[in-house]
């Protein structure tokens, strides 16, 4: 799996000054040739007032909301686990909510993901504190379940990511500690996760649709949070990788899958 091979580059960060501490049940990690999920990255295209929201963007691994203009201290959300349909090859679609990591260089975050393995379909949540290594969570998850999950900061540079799949009946809560993190965002996000060797994007799963509901920021719905921008995918040649609806009481939207890059 793609985020249980990111420890080295998560060594050469602590090296480089960048602390971390996690306190957690948690599966591990082993060394490996891509990078953490990270921050998100523009993509050449519009950048222009749609449907009433304030700003939209285009990034080649972000698609979602996000609140972009604040200081946050709280971010959450809901979502079913979409399925994975996997024909060949090795496929990546990541779905969570975290702190920072828009316009800022790291990233307090936990979510679900499916992965494909050629023609098989593997599901697992996860926490990671970007730049440091993603951990994942040794607990069962399949298509179906129903997912919470919410990233608070607790003060002094501490941040809680909790995250809860009810369907199986566990959860966690997570404790890290970042030092810098500048809480200048808030997000729900579905991602195809970074990198290849040559540092590109990872195709992106055929998720289906995803339903994701009750997205707030700060406590509130994340419609009304500052700076909202909607963020959509696109690959290289700017094609749409996923669409994503109007927001919804200011809280719920969907995205559905349309391509791999």
């Amino acid at each position: 799996m793609l985020r249980r091979w990111c420890i080295l580059l998560a060594m050469l960060a602590l090296a480089a000054g960048t602390a971390l501490t996690a306190t957690s049940a948690s599966a591990s990690t082993t060394a490996g040739t891509f990078n953490p999920g990270g921050t998100m990255r523009l993509a050449s295209g519009a950048s222009s007032q749609a449907r009433g929201i304030s700003n939209e963007v285009s990034s080649t691994n972000w698609s979602g909301y996000a609140g972009t203009t604040g200081t946050y201290t709280s971010v959450s959300a809901s979502w079913i686990q979409p399925i994975g349909t996997c024909k060949s090859g090795d496929q990546y679609a990541a779905f969570w909510v975290g702190l920072d990591g828009y316009s800022s260089s790291t990233v307090e975050q936990t979510g679900s993901e499916v992965d494909c393995v050629g023609r098989t379909a593997e599901y697992y949540a996860w926490y990671e504190a970007y730049p440091a290594a993603s951990e994942n969570y040794s607990n069962t998850v399949k298509s179906g379940d129903h997912f919470s999950a919410t990233v608070t900061y607790d003060g002094s540079n501490k941040f809680a990511l909790y995250i809860d799949d009810s369907t199986q009946g566990w959860s966690h809560t997570t404790t890290v500690t970042v030092r810098g993190a500048a809480r200048s965002s808030a997000e729900v996000i579905v991602e195809a996760p970074c990198c290849t060797n040559s540092g590109g994007i990872l195709p992106l799963t055929d998720f289906g649709t995803v339903n994701i509901t009750g997205s707030t920021a700060n406590r509130a719905a994340i419609g009304s949070a500052g700076g909202l921008t909607e963020i959509y995918m696109a690959d290289s040649e700017g094609r749409k990788e996923d669409s994503v609806t109007s927001l919804s009481s200011g809280e719920n939207f969907s995205a559905t899958w349309l391509r791999s890059n």
